[in-house]
């Protein structure tokens, strides 16, 4: 699958649940890009704006869309990498603020 069709299928199934793309288009590339880049590195889309372990079980939680993108939407308006964001993020009626990690730090630090 190439950016592109990644870009089209995500963008269908997401919006029916209310998550936009960013309106910033190249960072939407460049995020699928990495998206892409993940799944040919693990087997799996882990989110590219954090690090990945190789082991799917404990990357579950960033494995595109993120557990986290709900809430930090909810709460920022976009989610911590901003791919996904809410309809009033992308017309500037919300501000746009730094997302925090939502990831416990146990799981940010990778296994050891």
């Amino acid at each position: 699958m190439n950016v592109e069709q990644l870009h089209e299928m995500l963008k269908k199934s997401q919006e029916a649940r209310g998550f936009f793309f960013n309106r910033d288009r190249e960072k939407v590339i460049a995020l699928l890009e990495g998206l892409i880049t993940n799944r040919e590195r693990y087997g799996y889309m882990c989110c590219p704006c954090r690090l990945a372990s190789e082991d799917r079980e404990w990357d579950k939680d960033i494995i595109c869309p993120c557990v986290y993108r709900g809430p930090d939407v909810d709460e920022y308006g976009s989610c911590y990498c901003a791919l996904y964001v809410s309809k009033e993020w992308n017309e500037d009626k919300i501000p746009h603020v730094f997302v925090p990690e939502r990831r416990p730090v146990e799981k940010t630090l990778g296994k050891l």
